[in-house]
């Protein structure tokens, strides 16, 4: 008992107060992408001919690689050898307002993992043991996650949507010139979105934990998911097909990933719920 009188007791934080914890959180937060973002500004050579026009270009680190297993495969095809399309600017302020909006999402993407670890730091003390519990290793898992989403933008979805929009076109006539600035933001909502919908195994987790899903509501929906992730395909990606299939593939398969992770959160609970079962009837 001694021990639990001499904790100090936690001090019971007012509403402005905790508007105060907040506003540092956020410019905290701010700071970090800003640092970031000037970084990103000023290795403009860098950012544009390496990080953004890398998948415009066929010596991206993909179009090798499926050059690579056309030749094993003996398909030709998958080889993407010709981009056939110009990027323009056809605004006086494009390539500089450009410049800005893409340091801004790289930083960003950036300091995303410690954004979200200003959140946690913000939203933690307000949680109760069990919810602490449950919450364990959050700010690890959702970086792990937006990091392979960002990924998988970039490297696969970003390289063949490029492809497949350079190369398409309604009549000979018509040549692809494209404004830099429908290019960058193509590029940044197949990265950013990627990033995001990656979440669903931490949002279904959660959502698991506190018995609003379960396995079997998850399975019986399956056909319905399908439908949603199609959904949000066309809202976080461009609306051309392909880029909705690229993203709606892997999500799936995390929706088939998730039904796992909920199955194993409903057999912990329910041994769980067993042990306190025996332990009252023992006792």
């Amino acid at each position: 008992m001694a021990k639990y009188l001499d904790q100090p007791e936690e001090k019971e934080m007012s509403f402005l107060d905790h508007l105060e914890e907040l506003r540092w959180h956020l410019i905290r937060s701010v700071i970090a992408i800003l640092v970031f973002s000037i970084v990103a500004f000023i290795s403009v050579d860098f950012v544009f001919n390496t990080v953004i026009f890398g998948p415009a270009r066929t010596d991206f680190w993909t179009f090798k690689v499926l050059c690579q297993l056309a030749e094993i495969v003996n398909t030709p095809a998958l080889c993407i050898d010709t981009l056939d399309f110009k990027i323009q600017s056809r605004q006086m302020t494009g390539q500089f307002t450009m410049h800005i909006t893409s340091s801004f999402v790289i930083g960003l993407i950036v300091a995303f993992p410690y954004v979200f670890w200003e959140f946690w730091r913000f939203i933690s003390p307000g949680l109760h043991m069990t919810e602490k519990s449950i919450s364990r290793g959050a700010v690890f898992s959702v970086t792990v996650l937006f990091t392979m989403g960002v990924m998988f933008g970039y490297f696969i979805m970003s390289p063949l949507a490029v492809s497949f929009l350079a190369g398409y076109q309604v009549s000979d006539l018509v040549n692809n010139e494209f404004d830099i600035t429908s290019y960058i933001s193509t590029l940044s909502s197949l990265v950013l979105g990627s990033g995001l919908l990656f979440q669903l195994p931490i949002v279904v987790y959660f959502l698991s934990k506190l018995g609003i899903v379960t396995p079997t509501m998850m399975r019986h929906y399956r056909k319905h998911a399908v439908v949603v992730i199609l959904i949000l395909g066309a809202v976080f990606t461009p609306p051309d097909p392909l880029s909705q299939i690229l993203i709606a593939l892997p999500l799936f398969g995390l929706y088939q990933f998730s039904i796992f992770i909920s199955a194993g959160v409903h057999r912990r609970a329910a041994r769980k719920a067993k042990k306190e079962e025996l332990k009252y009837k023992d006792s």
